[in-house]
Order: structure tokens, then sequence, then C-alpha cells
């Protein structure tokens, strides 16, 4: 369950819920698999999986929530396929050309019937709340997918007030900054970064497995391109790819941190997860505040 991308979200109220209330709250958004026609279903589960039926799980003062998503597979190509043997039935019975109004009418009986026998295929999305530092951190690589995330604990809870956090400095400024004269204190440069000139339709430089201060890459710098994505490690326990969207990529907690929770003792998976949220939660309490900071701050209203 250790996280691998981040979207962080800034809850503007406190949020009073426990791990048992929260439950209560999401319990009316459960997940139900699609329906015969039904294109995808999206829905709370368990956190601790489908042998559980608690859709909450609580640690370190933290509540993690899990939503699933599951999705009909009906390739467009099937739909094509049947469609033109279907049109050309009738054409060859009736001595007539379809047009295009009754191939469209044609193509949705096809879906209706193909639906309910398509495959489905499902993904889940973890996030956790922090209610101590009013913060929801969602494990998504995608802006859009962790807002689907939020839009439905919206749903589920009446209101929900939160926000992408912010910052007061520009990430692409400070980063190539960083990749000129070095990282703030506590951050290491890693070997990965995404550089753009920045202009419509400029050029694009990705670097990976590079030595980011040599000639090489500094030289796109003076050039006058500037950094969107950058690797870095923090305080030695772990590493991750920052964008200038202030999402956070890649992320690996290193052997300081692994270590550390190869030494509690867990009898069960339960107890594995509890630990192992534990220490998430607590790593990403510290490094949150360090990692804000070095953007200058959050944003003030």
């Amino acid at each position: 369950m250790w996280f691998r991308n981040i979207r962080l979200f800034e809850l503007v109220e406190s949020f009073d819920l426990d791990a048992e209330q929260l439950h209560d709250a999401l319990a009316a958004d459960r997940f139900t698999p699609c329906g015969g026609l039904q294109l995808e279903s999206t829905g709370w589960v368990s956190p601790l999986g489908p042998d559980h039926d608690q859709l909450t799980h609580a640690a370190n003062g933290c509540i993690m929530v899990c939503m699933r998503r599951e999705e009909r597979v009906l390739p467009a190509a099937v739909v094509r396929e049947a469609l033109a043997d279907k049109v050309r039935q009738i054409e060859a019975a009736e001595s007539r050309q379809v047009r295009r109004k009754e191939q469209q009418k044609l193509k949705d009986d096809i879906v209706h019937e193909l639906l309910p026998k398509a495959f489905t295929r499902s993904s889940h999305l973890y996030a956790y709340i922090d209610p101590a530092n009013r913060w929801l951190v969602v494990d998504a690589a995608a802006a859009k997918k962790a807002e689907d995330l939020v839009g439905l604990l919206r749903e589920s809870l009446g209101s929900l007030r939160a926000r992408p956090v912010d910052v007061q400095q520009s990430p692409v400024a400070l980063m190539t900054a960083w990749l000129n004269e070095g990282p703030p204190t506590g951050f290491a440069l890693g070997d990965e970064c995404e550089l753009r000139e920045p202009v419509e339709g400029g050029g694009v430089v990705r670097c990976r497995n590079q030595e980011l201060q040599a000639d090489e890459v500094l030289n796109h710098l003076a050039a006058g391109k500037l950094v969107t994505k950058l690797a870095v490690s923090w305080d030695e326990r772990l590493s991750c790819v920052l964008a200038d969207d202030l999402g956070i990529k890649r992320l690996r907690f290193l052997d300081l941190v692994m270590d550390e929770a190869a030494d509690v003792a867990a009898d069960d998976a339960v107890a594995r997860f509890d630990a192992d949220f534990a220490l998430l939660s607590l790593e990403l309490a510290r490094f949150f505040p360090r990692w804000l900071d070095a953007f200058g701050g959050p944003a003030t209203d």
C-alpha cells in the first residue's frame, strides 16, 4: 500500500469525522459492479481488500479510503466490424444504401446488444485524510483521477471544502534555479529531468540516468529551456520526481524507511498494512512542509 504518486489537497475546514463516522458516510456509495447496460460503476471499497467490509482504516491519526472503478471494455473496432457486417446485410437484402442516421441507430443497437457480454476491468485509487494537518493525500499521477476521488468524497459527505495545494513561487523558476545552483538544504538532485522551451510548441528534452549538472544538460538551460520535472531525494528517506503542476511522481521510500518498516513486527496482513500506513503517513507529514517551503511556502488566499 506504499503510495507511488501524490496529489495533495488542502482541507479548508477542519475534518471532524472519525473512521467509523466516515465509514457510515461512505456506505451509501459503496461499490456495486456494473449492471448489464452500465458503462462504468464507481464506489467505495475497503482499503484492506475484498475480504473486509470496513470502508475506512485508521492509523497514526489518519484515515485511509479506497475508490474502485469498474469499466466495461467494448473495443471500438469490434463495434465497427459488427456495424459494417450489419450494413452489408441490409444493403444486399434490400438493394439500397444505409444512410448515416440509420447507421447511428444500428450502432446504438449493437452497443446495447454487446455491452452485457463485454469484459470488465477494475482500478483502485487510494487516499487518506490527515485531519491534524488538514490534508487529503491521493495516490494518483493524473490530476483528473485525483479530482474524481475528491468529487465522490464530496458526494458521500454532502460537502468537502478541499482544493489542490498551491505555492507562493513558481515551481518552474525554482527547479530551474536548483539545477543551476543546487537544491535547497535537505534535498539532493536525482538523475532525471524534463526541460522545455517557454514558447508554444517549443522543444522538449527529457533526461534519464543522467548527471543533471553535466555540461550537456546545463547547456540547455543556457539556451533558455526551463525545468518542468525534476528528480530529487529528500533527507535520504525518499526520492521522487517533482512536477511543475505540484504533482509528485515515482515516489519511492529509501532504505532508511524500508528498514524501519521491516523492523516492525506484523503477525498478519492487516497488521502489516497498519504498520506500513502509519509509517507512510508519518514520513509524508514530515516531507510535505519541507517540499512546500522549498517552493516558497503554501499560497495564501
